[in-house]
């Protein structure tokens, strides 16, 4: 049980509900749905290129893979900068309802990423693909709110867990079709696929809840000014935190994971079933991350986790670019670990930290600092791989400096076996100031 509290723990007064019941399974297919379709840009990066650019006989990365590595970093970053109109979008879930805003960016982006399916030209790929981006990215972060929000303390790492787990089987799906049928189906096929999740979201849409703990702080006499992201001066420091650990681990997660099945098809020249295992082992170690995060989580803490998980992530990621077919095999399933290591002890967090009224623009921050870090990581890395057409080098400048960030997480205070109510400063600590 969540420490005895009659009033957290589930079957209480506030109705939660344990990671594994259909309230929080609901919640992980959503964000199934959310993966499938974000992760097609990944998966396909290589078929755009060759399809949307002009592969020709020379040693240049254009030439290898039809468009420059500098393109292709500035189109993924313009996809990624579309993601911080999920701010005002996950805002608004603290003011219109998690339920009402949840289906209708889950629908509207699903359809959208469906429609990237016609684009006559790289950029227009780029733009009719970024429309659903943020869309899909408040799907992610609100069915990881929900889902915590929903839980108490002995299950709420497990339920952020599942939401992780739904989002990358959903990016593994979406990888494995492409590496087994991209001959077949080509990039307009794969993002035709998306129809598949969209018709799931719509006959599950009755099956979404309303967390309680909104609906108990909705029915509050007193709501928060209507502001986009306002965040309390009593929480900003924690706020400000958060960004920071978010835009670091972005900075190796956004080239990372967007350029990977473009360095293994078209530098690397894997063969498709090569990397289709690659992502079924991603997918297996990753179980094993977030079963290893939560226990880690809820044992040694959210802190020292989160910290071991960072330090991981950028070693990993700089493994997977040095050169080597086996070397990126090794990389990429870690590096799959190593983030789904982190998954429950960063998304426990963010729901402890932050009370009901403004957890989800502060989720919204989060997601945020993420998509800048992201931009900055792209950019950064197609650049430095243009110069000398080495994306062991990109790697190295871009990635290893980001380990000294899992520091950052010894600023928040530990939140684990505690229930969120108990770490907001207005009731555990009168003076305002967050410890």
């Amino acid at each position: 049980m969540s420490g005895g509290d009659p009033a957290t723990d589930p079957g209480g007064p506030l109705g939660l509900h344990r990671w594994s019941e259909p309230t929080i399974v609901v919640l992980a297919l959503l964000a199934l749905a959310s993966g499938f379709g974000q992760f097609g840009v990944v998966a396909a990066l290589g078929d755009v290129s060759r399809q949307l650019g002009r592969v020709a006989a020379g040693g240049t990365i254009a030439d290898k893979v039809g468009l420059s590595a500098t393109d292709l970093g500035i189109g993924l970053a313009v996809i990624r900068l579309a993601s911080l109109g999920s701010l005002p979008i996950i805002g608004a879930a603290d003011r219109l309802g998690r339920r009402r805003v949840i289906l209708v960016v889950t629908i509207g982006g699903l359809a959208a990423t469906g429609a990237a399916a016609a684009s006559p030209a790289y950029w227009w790929f780029v733009v009719i693909f970024a429309l659903g981006r943020p869309l899909l990215s408040a799907t992610n972060a609100l069915a990881g709110v929900m889902a915590a929000e929903e839980t108490g303390a002995h299950d709420r790492a497990a339920a952020v867990a599942l939401i992780a787990a739904g989002y990358g089987v959903g990016a593994g799906v979406s990888a494995v079709v492409h590496s087994l049928a991209a001959a077949a189906l080509g990039f307009r096929g794969i993002f035709a696929l998306a129809v598949v999740p969209l018709v799931a979201v719509v006959l599950l849409q009755n099956r979404v809840e309303e967390p309680s703990r909104f609906m108990v702080a909705e029915a509050a006499s007193e709501h928060p000014t209507p502001v986009l992201g306002a965040i309390g001066s009593a929480y900003r420091s924690r706020v400000v935190v958060v960004c920071l650990v978010t835009f670091a681990i972005a900075v190796v997660s956004g080239p990372a994971n967007s350029f990977v099945f473009l360095y293994a098809q078209d530098v690397r020249h894997q063969a498709g079933w090569v990397t289709a295992l690659m992502v079924v082992a991603a997918g297996a170690l990753g179980l094993v991350g977030l079963l290893g995060g939560r226990w880690l989580s809820d044992h040694v803490g959210r802190r020292a986790t989160g910290t071991l998980a960072v330090v991981a992530i950028a070693l990993t990621a700089t493994l997977a670019y040095t050169g080597s077919s086996a070397a990126l095999v090794v990389g990429y399933v870690l590096g799959v670990m190593a983030g789904s290591l982190l998954a429950p002890a960063l998304g426990s967090l963010l729901t402890e930290l932050f009370p009901t009224s403004v957890r989800a623009s502060a989720t919204g921050w989060s997601v945020t600092a993420s998509v800048v870090g992201a931009v900055v990581g792209l950019v950064a890395f197609g650049a430095v791989a243009d110069v000398n057409n080495r994306f062991a080098s990109a790697a190295e400048v871009t990635f290893l400096p980001v380990a000294c960030a899992g520091a950052l997480f010894w600023l928040l205070p530990e939140t684990k076996g505690r229930e969120p109510e108990s770490l907001w400063p207005d009731r555990a600590e009168p003076s305002g100031a967050p410890g």
